[in-house]
């Protein structure tokens, strides 16, 4: 009964803090999927002057384990592919547009979903802010806690995932 009312309490900051104008959601792109690199990064068609062009997109205010994080980095890519359910998607941007790898940096949606959030929220990713790209900054954090106190994914106290993504990353490179 008293996980039922910390979630109920959960549910109602994360509908209180949704943001109330579209004015946010000014600098939108739609594309074309061409591939699901990894649990954070997509290829995708449509961006720029050339429409056959592919480009990777890395989605914004998470960390995905990497795919040799085994079973978690897989897992995190299979959910992503899942989220799309087709072949395009809306791209959001931020005050950052690229990161130092050259990926275009953004917000995706599909269907009105930001799956950046649902990656999080299902425990398939970790949120990470990354100055100075804060747009979505609270509901990723809180989309976290919700994966957390559910023991969902990465999360799963059975099987919890040992190191951050990051962490993994430094240890074995």
């Amino acid at each position: 009964m008293k996980k039922i009312v910390i979630l109920f309490c959960l549910l109602l900051l994360v509908v209180a803090c949704q943001p109330r104008s579209k004015s946010s959601q000014n600098a939108q792109l739609q594309v074309k999927v061409a591939q699901v690199v990894s649990g954070q990064t997509l290829e995708v068609l449509g961006m720029g002057d050339q429409p056959n062009l592919i480009s990777q997109v890395r989605l914004l205010g998470i960390d995905a384990p990497d795919l040799q994080q085994r079973p978690w980095g897989n897992a995190a890519k299979e959910h992503l592919q899942a989220l799309i359910k087709g072949d395009s998607v809306t791209l959001e941007f931020d005050v950052e547009g690229q990161d130092k790898f050259g990926r275009t940096l953004a917000y995706v949606w599909k269907d009105k979903v930001l799956l950046n959030e649902q990656l999080v929220k299902e425990g398939q990713a970790l949120f990470v802010g990354r100055s100075p790209n804060h747009k979505y900054d609270q509901r990723l954090e809180r989309a976290q806690q919700w994966a957390r106190i559910m023991g969902l994914g990465i999360w799963n106290p059975e099987k919890p995932m040992r190191f951050t993504p990051a962490e993994f990353r430094r240890q074995n490179r």
